[in-house]
């Protein structure tokens, strides 16, 4: 590892961690030259550093995951990836990450191949589902009608009849309310933090169906837009979630379906255009790797992943002795 100090007040004391032979130097280049660049009065913990690394960043999506558990570090590692560790700081810091890395948890290993790869895909469905069901249900019963089935479309016609606001503004006060809630769920004590949102979620959701405020489509299509939130625990990740989920809002208000496509062009396209440290951040899925492939949506067993991911390290055969 390589030791440096940063912080004019504090001198605080920071760690590269690499493995010979595996680690891939050009990340560890990058981190060193902009690690060396940093004038700061102060660095307390690994969450300051984090955006001083990733300072010239144009991206919303995280470009660095932050863990407090061990074996997270030690598998990182192994893969090719560089960690950064601070003094009395719990979070270490893992680069490069990919938009994959996300939808993996340390506790899938623990589970069989098969079981988790179904984990997995529910994890990659519920985050569409969070992305663009808000968007999804505004075009499709502002500007396209057509799309739904004829007893849907009398179902929906009836129970937003009464409802005098836009689908969009509709959607808009559900999302915030949720929002808000969540804060205070993240504020309070946790003795009451489960009463607190499950009342305020009863009464508020009641009242406003009641009231003609919002439709009780709408409470269904925000409580599960809401529940598929919750698969997702990196904050910057959730964060980057919500923008593009109003921007799917804001096409879908505008031209419909065809509003949905082209913000999902653009999402698309600005993924694909995202480096993490010199690296493509859709890895495994654009550019393709075989190797990444087999740890990813689908996980196969253990047996069969006796490579790592060629973006990462020129080390890439992995020992796995088996019978």
């Amino acid at each position: 590892n390589d030791d440096y100090n940063l912080g004019k007040y504090t001198n605080n004391k920071i760690s590269i961690l690499s493995i010979d032979g595996i680690t891939d130097n050009n990340v560890k280049e990058i981190l060193i030259e902009k690690i060396k660049k940093i004038d700061i009065d102060s660095v307390t913990d690994s969450g300051s550093l984090k955006h001083l690394l990733v300072k010239e960043s144009k991206t919303i999506f995280p470009t660095i995951m932050t863990t407090e558990r061990p074996d997270k570090v030690c598998d990182s590692l192994l893969e090719g990836k560089t960690v950064i560790i601070v003094d009395n700081s719990p979070f270490a810091l893992i680069m490069p990450v990919f938009l994959n890395d996300f939808f993996i948890s340390e506790d899938d290993k623990d589970a069989k191949y098969m079981n988790n790869s179904l984990i997995r895909i529910l994890r990659y469905i519920a985050f569409f589902i969070t992305l663009m069901t808000p968007a999804l249900y505004i075009a499709v019963t502002t500007f396209n009608q057509e799309m739904l089935p004829l007893e849907f479309l009398i179902s929906f016609a009836s129970q937003r009849s009464s409802v005098p606001f836009p689908a969009f503004f509709e959607a808009l006060l559900m999302i915030l309310s949720f929002e808000i809630l969540r804060e205070s769920d993240l504020r309070i004590p946790n003795v009451s933090t489960s009463a607190l949102s499950i009342v305020g979620a009863l009464i508020l959701g009641e009242a406003a169906v009641n009231a003609g405020i919002v439709s009780p489509v709408m409470i269904i299509v925000e409580a599960v837009t809401a529940i598929s939130a919750l698969l997702f625990t990196e904050p910057e990740l959730i964060n980057a979630i919500k923008w593009y989920r109003l921007l799917f809002m804001i096409g879908a208000t505008t031209i419909g379906m065809y509003g949905v496509f082209i913000v999902f062009i653009f999402f698309t396209t600005n993924l694909c255009s995202i480096n993490s440290f010199g690296k493509p951040y859709t890895i495994p899925f654009a550019p393709l790797s075989i190797s990444g492939i087999k740890n990813s949506i689908i996980k196969f067993p253990l047996k069969k992943r006796t490579k790592r991911n060629e973006y990462l390290t020129n080390n890439i055969v992995r020992k796995v002795n088996h019978e």
